[in-house]
């Protein structure tokens, strides 16, 4: 996979310039944005994926879900349906996708919508007779048609976009200088106890302006793996197997390693479409233990029900006072 990402570095000029003029036709107004009247929260990156969206998407929840009435506008990637669905009781991940289906599971006091068109999404949801106060529009950072209130972008701490390039060869959908639409960014996965130091020299990097505010965010982990009604603690875990369907599995292989637990680790792609050939092969195996994401999908398959676990993970960010001000000035 490196070798033709190499080989595809010709194209990399070509796709910048692509993107770049795109995005100047929205910055000059030649092609129209829409804006909208009420507040509207885009949380987005400028690379492929596995920068954390959404433990973000959830922190934005838990923080003004007791204030505001909240709606969620995903895509639902490689979701079994089409065009604009509202997560109701007879949902699956199939039908609106797993992360999308994570949300409604995990908050029953919001609305969760999917919709590729974007624009739609929001035009649907705003028609529905119990309108949202607030949308969070999960991974739209490059949905120019819509002009978000607010934008929260994501950068990845092992992977920090100002040290990338564009695709194919790098990992950027759009030039670095798209990082200046941002209202906010945050570097996410990072030590717990990441230094001041570092902090200032990654700032230095960011080049932000005068708009623009930082912040550092780490990954919680539970302290036991969760399953139907039943949890086990990490320290009382025998050997497992670790079944992981994300874009990046390095942190939370990291942190299994550190606490000394044994385990073997099957890895598939983002958003893996489990089959049933594969819960064949799963079914032989005592205790799994997976990601919450991959738990929707792998939790639809009765036949696992009994060895499947997996365990939360909860955003954190330092300075979450100033965060959290920002993002309810916005809102309020």
């Amino acid at each position: 996979m490196k070798f033709i990402r190499i080989i595809l570095f010709p194209i990399v000029p070509i796709y910048f310039i692509v993107t770049w003029f795109r995005n100047c036709l929205y910055d000059r107004g030649i092609k129209h944005s829409q804006s909208y009247d009420f507040p509207l929260i885009c949380v987005g990156n400028l690379s492929t994926g596995g920068t954390g969206k959404t433990p973000m998407i959830e922190y934005l929840i838990r923080l003004l879900k007791d204030k505001k009435s909240l709606a969620t506008l995903s895509r639902g990637y490689k979701r079994q349906s089409e065009g604009f669905v509202l997560a109701d009781k007879n949902t699956s991940a199939s039908i609106i996708g797993d992360e999308p289906f994570q949300f409604y599971n995990k908050f029953n006091c919001i609305k969760v919508a999917v919709d590729a068109d974007r624009l739609n999404g929001i035009s649907k949801l705003m028609g529905l007779k119990e309108k949202s106060e607030v949308i969070l529009l999960d991974d739209a950072f490059q949905h120019r048609q819509i002009r978000a209130g607010f934008n929260i972008l994501l950068t990845a701490y092992n992977n920090l976009y100002f040290k990338d390039i564009v695709l194919p060869t790098g990992n950027l959908r759009e030039p670095r200088f798209g990082a200046n639409r941002a209202d906010i960014i945050v570097i996410t996965k990072c030590d717990k106890n990441i230094s001041e130091i570092e902090k200032v020299k990654i700032v230095e990097r960011l080049k932000l302006k005068s708009h623009q505010h930082a912040f550092f965010s780490y990954i919680d982990y539970n302290d036991s793996v969760l399953s139907f009604g039943k949890s086990i603690k990490l320290e009382h875990l025998p050997r497992f197997t670790l079944v992981t369907g994300i874009a990046n599995a390095k942190p939370l292989v990291d942190f299994l390693s550190a606490k000394g637990l044994q385990f073997d680790h099957l890895e598939y792609a983002d958003h893996y479409d489990f089959k049933v050939s594969d819960v064949d092969k799963l079914r032989s195996i005592d205790l799994i233990v997976t990601t919450e994401k991959d738990f929707m999908r792998l939790s639809g398959f009765k036949n696992l029900e009994e060895n499947l676990y997996y365990l939360p993970i909860r955003l954190k960010l330092h300075n979450a006072e100033a965060f959290d001000k920002a993002v309810e000035t916005f809102v309020n």
